[in-house]
């Protein structure tokens, strides 16, 4: 079970560059149900996930470089490429940093990962965070691979 809470990123934090980040390529083959192929640096994922926005069930299955090439074949989404910094907060929590890439540039989000749902709802998030889009499926990764910044841009006119 995933359980995460997305906040949009006004701005970054001071000192980015003291924190572990990772280069994120990924697409969807297929957005019902979601089957995502997802490059986290020199690593290669193929991700089997439920609908659902705060929480879902998910699989992931680590496969060769040589089997992501052939399934990038069939993808069927735009390619989100984003950098992603993770950044220890309060509570022993990560938050992870997207800085997105090219058509969706200028877009920048974090997620938390929770271990319960009522972590999550009584998560404090701390000042930097900007507006929580946890339920707004606008900013869900497939949404964003589907319809990129003509639908967040839709979302706030």
């Amino acid at each position: 079970m995933e359980i995460e809470r997305k906040f949009l990123l006004p701005s970054l934090p001071n000192q980015l560059a003291q924190y572990e980040h990772a280069e994120i390529e990924q697409a969807y083959i297929c957005v019902d149900p979601t089957i995502r192929l997802r490059r986290l640096n020199n690593e290669y994922y193929l991700t089997v996930k439920q609908a659902g926005l705060l929480a879902r069930e998910g699989m992931e299955f680590a496969v060769t470089e040589k089997q992501y090439r052939h399934l990038w074949e069939k993808i069927e989404t735009n390619i989100l490429r984003k950098t992603r910094v993770y950044i220890p907060i309060h509570d022993g929590l990560t938050a992870e940093a997207d800085i997105y890439h090219g058509a969706l540039q200028g877009l920048m989000t974090v997620e938390v990962e929770f271990e319960s749902i009522e972590q999550a709802n009584c998560f404090n998030p701390p000042n930097w965070f900007g507006t929580d889009v946890t339920k707004d499926p606008n900013y869900s990764n497939s949404s964003l691979a589907m319809d990129g910044m003509c639908l967040i841009n839709n979302v706030k006119s």
